[in-house]
């Protein structure tokens, strides 16, 4: 039993790390997997702006195209980039893991997974909680994942954000409690193409298209659950019926 405590420990001890990593207070996420339009500008989002580096291993295109109802030559023309990949396959990165390691120091994580393992509330904060810092060697740094070596490749959607002093920090909470308090409230001071608003509705869609891949078979499920619930019905009736019969001359 001990050692089933200890296993089930080690499981969880890194996830606890990642959502407690960065100290700051996670943004409220709500994953809508039936909301098809949101889910098919997330792939879109992935391929385009993470698929370079991060890999979805345990999902194929195909597989997304069905469940999200993307017709084949559109997924194919539209989001199928590398002459080596065909509908059917995985949606490999095109990046190999010793660049991956020689540039980042670690080959990028596969994020089938990274919604089941983080929850959606980190990741898309982690997405909104990019900064510029001059001391990291790709020029960011993250509110949620402190020493992150992954560069702000949405940057060019969100625009540069910055730390800057909000209202009862700074200087205000030096002067009333006479300690330095940093300042941590993050605003955008370079406009990329989307809006603030915008941006967190594509954080959110990019979101929301990995928590449908972390359980792709959710939305079959779903589907099915009804279904279900009326032949266990049927059944129970039909049941009891027959018992009534079998035990009629009994009683």
């Amino acid at each position: 039993m001990k050692m089933r405590l200890l296993a089930l420990l080690l499981v969880l001890l890194p996830t606890f790390g990642f959502a407690a990593g960065g100290g700051a207070q996670l943004q409220e996420m709500a994953p809508d997997l039936h909301d098809r339009a949101s889910l098919q500008r997330g792939m879109k989002l992935f391929v385009n702006y993470c698929m370079g580096c991060h890999s979805l291993q345990y999902q194929r295109f195909s597989r997304a195209a069905e469940d999200l109802g993307m017709p084949r030559d559109l997924v194919e023309e539209n989001l199928i980039f590398a002459s080596s990949q065909g509908f059917n396959d995985p949606m490999d990165n095109a990046m190999s893991a010793a660049d991956g390691e020689s540039w980042f120091g670690a080959p990028p994580p596969d994020l089938t997974l990274t919604a089941r393992l983080h929850g959606t509330d980190w990741l898309y904060s982690y997405l909104l909680g990019f900064y510029r810092d001059p001391s990291r060697p790709t020029g960011v740094n993250n509110r949620v994942f402190p020493l992150v070596a992954m560069p702000n490749v949405l940057e060019p959607l969100q625009g540069v954000q910055e730390k800057v002093c909000g209202p009862g920090e700074g200087a205000e909470a030096k002067a009333s409690d006479g300690e330095g308090h940093s300042c941590e409230t993050l605003k955008v001071t370079q406009a990329g193409s989307m809006t603030p608003e915008e941006f967190e509705g594509a954080a959110y869609d990019l979101a929301n298209f990995l928590a449908y891949v972390g359980e792709p078979s959710r939305l079959k499920a779903e589907a099915l659950a009804p279904k279900v619930l009326i032949f266990l019905f049927i059944f129970g009736v039909i049941a009891y019926l027959l018992k009534r019969e079998y035990w009629r001359d009994i009683h």
